[in-house]
């Protein structure tokens, strides 16, 4: 792509789209400004990456429900789950380093897991969302999710839903930390720490897990999701509000009061949820993985996080059909088995990458046609995988690159 394609977008919308497009990515910015309108958008941003190249980087809207301040160029927001992607690379860089080892048990690395039934957990369960622990069942302290240490420690002695390796249930929050604290445990740094020196600042991302203060006042609130008669309760909406003991209501409301718009909360590594950053950042770290340049990770780490891990017909959590490689969610066509929007993530057979929690959202790889992409929005849906707002602008990058 030479740069004398990439124009500047004049948006006939009502809201005025900011940015640069590729003249062969202009359905990617005609849908970014639909979705405004469509779908009452406050604030967005959609960046695709096509060999190392932007093709699309695109930004509009507000960064708040008052619709005060304009959300631009350097605007962050919350990349809640995908996050996960970040996650993900962090302990991939060490499989690759021979540092871990997923076959290995977690104890070899972070002795005081191997308590209450999880002595035989191995890293790959913790990885492929299999280790049991997609939620807690002791009561968290208030602050508690902002208190790594205190974080460790609950799990350490938690018990599992199942027995470990046996069966699959998305870990939404907890991940983070399991996963994190390997990383800790082998590195001496922080899992935010250890991003920002092996992956954010190497390839200049504005990207962070625990933000510094003085990044504060870029970041864009987020609305949450307001249910309305008409929705159609998924099976884990309907676990939610009918069981105070399920593993989802657990999972959403035994945080210790987590306020995700709270910057005490930005400050925290929150490795599950708690990255922020830009469309920009996303599709970025993972060009060098769309590229399989091997200058991130190596072309096996590559062809691991392409490769299904698990493979389930009901996940535990999501109560629907999920497909995970090693840290990373894979393509989930669940059109025919889910009702309502938000259940499925269809990306490339060898695509991978993460969604965010109601369609806040999303980032992946793929290899075959070395594209990255992606996407936030600060207005949360009902949604539990990728939002129809993501999933268009994503086939829609596709069809261009066709």
């Amino acid at each position: 792509m030479v740069e004398d394609n990439l124009v500047e977008i004049e948006s006939k919308s009502p809201t005025p789209i900011k940015g640069s497009c590729h003249k062969d990515f202009q359905k990617v910015a005609e849908i970014f400004a639909q979705n405004f309108e469509k779908y009452g958008e406050i604030g967005s941003s959609v960046c695709v990456v096509v060999d190392g190249e932007v093709t699309v980087d695109l930004w509009a809207g507000y960064k708040n429900e008052q619709r005060k301040e304009e959300w631009d160029r350097n605007t962050l927001s919350i990349a809640f789950s995908s996050t996960k992607a970040a996650l993900a690379v962090c302990a991939h860089l060490l499989i690759d380093r021979g540092e871990l080892n997923t076959k290995e048990k977690v104890t070899k690395y972070w002795p005081e897991y191997g308590k209450k039934g999880k002595e035989d957990t191995t890293v790959e369960m913790i990885l492929n969302h299999s280790a049991g622990l997609p939620a807690l069942r002791t009561q968290v302290k208030e602050g508690g999710f902002l208190d790594w240490d205190y974080m460790v420690e609950l799990l350490e002695n938690e018990e599992p839903f199942w027995i470990p390796g046996e069966e699959t249930g998305y870990h939404m929050m907890t991940t983070g930390w399991l996963i994190g604290e390997l990383v800790r445990r082998i590195s001496g740094k922080s899992l935010g720490q250890f991003f920002n020196d092996e992956v954010s600042e190497p390839y200049n991302l504005d990207y962070w897990i625990g933000l510094p203060e003085s990044e504060d006042e870029r970041v864009a609130k987020v609305t949450p999701f307001k249910p309305s008669p008409s929705d159609k309760p998924s099976g884990f909406a309907t676990a939610f509000r009918t069981n105070p003991d399920s593993m989802q209501k657990l999972s959403l409301t035994n945080t210790g009061g987590y306020d995700y718009n709270a910057n005490e909360t930005y400050r925290a590594e929150i490795g599950g949820v708690g990255g922020i950053t830009n469309a920009r950042s996303l599709a970025g770290m993972f060009t060098p993985l769309a590229q399989n340049n091997e200058k991130l990770l190596s072309k096996s780490a590559v062809k691991r996080l392409s490769e299904s891990n698990v493979k389930s017909d009901i996940d535990n959590m999501l109560l629907l059909p999920t497909n995970f490689s090693e840290g990373l969610m894979l393509h989930m066509d669940n059109r025919d088995s889910f009702e309502g929007e938000g259940g499925s993530f269809m990306i490339g057979p060898n695509a991978f990458g993460h969604v965010g929690f109601g369609g806040s959202s999303a980032t992946f790889a793929d290899p075959d046609c070395k594209m990255s992409f992606g996407y936030l929005v600060n207005k949360l849906g009902g949604e539990y995988l990728i939002s129809e707002r993501g999933q268009s602008l994503i086939s829609a990058s596709y069809n261009c690159i066709d």
